[in-house]
């Protein structure tokens, strides 16, 4: 089979190639592989990818064999797990989801990594019926998906991006205000999901209600995060800043995001669409900040 590894020695740090079928192991399911996503931090970081490994974590495509797992031959799914990025995957079967057959295949694809880290950081939060949800880095991948996820479950959503073209179209998918930057925010704010890092956390954990929680689940920034003196403790007002990692066992979630498509209440987040043998020129422009959402590949 053909798949796209990392190779430190090439110009981009990875390149196509031919590897042997994978073979599933117990509890595995084999997956014809239709359509990938890419992650910004799998292109920004794929020094931590030992030479010669099937990259990717998001794919969609068919049952292939399943394993004695329910699956049967031929259907439909979405799948997360590392070495997606092939013509043939092998997925534990817990984070395997049939697909309905009403959905687009393809735009299950970006979902895995960005829907998990939405759905599950927000359902962490509490109830968010009427509180204040700030989303940073909103245009991204996660952000999108966020955005949408906040606004379903009944919150008021603040979207926070770097430039007034990288708010273009988030009011359309559930945010109630969209903000350059956060210093046009005043009202503190019950839940942050902050994806930005650096500057941008200190100034998200300022803007917190007590009792208010900042999910850090990025760090597109790349720059440290230097928390004023005293700043995480307030007698009577506590607030709380938690990390995200929680991928395991993705398979039910995979089938709630699947089913939030089917009726229409999530929309993809895919901002640019090609072959998989132009991941080159898609990983050129994610990293030029040109791409709102996420890269989709279609293993054609």
């Amino acid at each position: 089979m053909q798949a796209i590894v990392a190779a430190p020695d090439a110009r981009a740090g990875f390149r196509v190639t031919d590897l042997p079928d994978p073979t599933p192991g117990p509890g595995q399911v084999l997956v014809e592989v239709r359509h990938v996503g890419v992650n910004a931090g799998e292109i920004r970081h794929l020094d931590v990818w030992p030479a010669g490994a099937v990259l990717g974590h998001d794919a969609a495509g068919h049952v292939v064999r399943g394993g004695g797992s329910g699956l049967r031959e031929g259907d439909q799914v979405v799948a997360f797990g590392p070495g997606a990025w092939a013509r043939l995957a092998a997925f534990d079967v817990d984070s395997v989801a049939v697909v309905p057959a009403a959905v687009d295949l393809a735009e299950m694809a970006v979902l895995p990594t960005v829907g998990l880290t939405a759905l599950r950081t927000l359902r962490t939060s509490g109830p968010l019926l009427g509180r204040r949800v700030l989303v940073t880095g909103a245009s991204g991948g996660v952000g999108r998906v966020a955005v949408q996820l906040a606004r379903h479950g009944g919150a008021y959503v603040v979207a926070a991006v770097g430039s007034p073209a990288r708010g273009v179209g988030l009011a359309d998918l559930g945010a109630d205000e969209v903000v350059v930057g956060l210093d046009a925010i005043t009202d503190p704010v019950d839940v942050v999901l902050e994806t930005v890092g650096g500057a941008h956390l200190v100034t998200a954990w300022g803007l917190l209600a007590p009792g208010g929680v900042l999910h850090s689940i990025g760090w597109a920034s790349g720059e440290p995060a230097v928390l004023p003196v005293n700043s995480t403790f307030a007698p009577g007002a506590a607030r709380t800043l938690r990390s995200f990692g929680d991928v395991a066992a993705a398979g039910a979630d995979l089938g709630l995001l699947a089913d939030l498509v089917a009726r229409g209440a999530l929309r993809s987040p895919i901002g640019w669409r090609g072959s998989w043998r132009r991941l080159e020129e898609a990983a050129a422009a994610l990293r030029e900040r040109r791409v709102a959402g996420k890269i989709l590949l279609d293993l054609d």
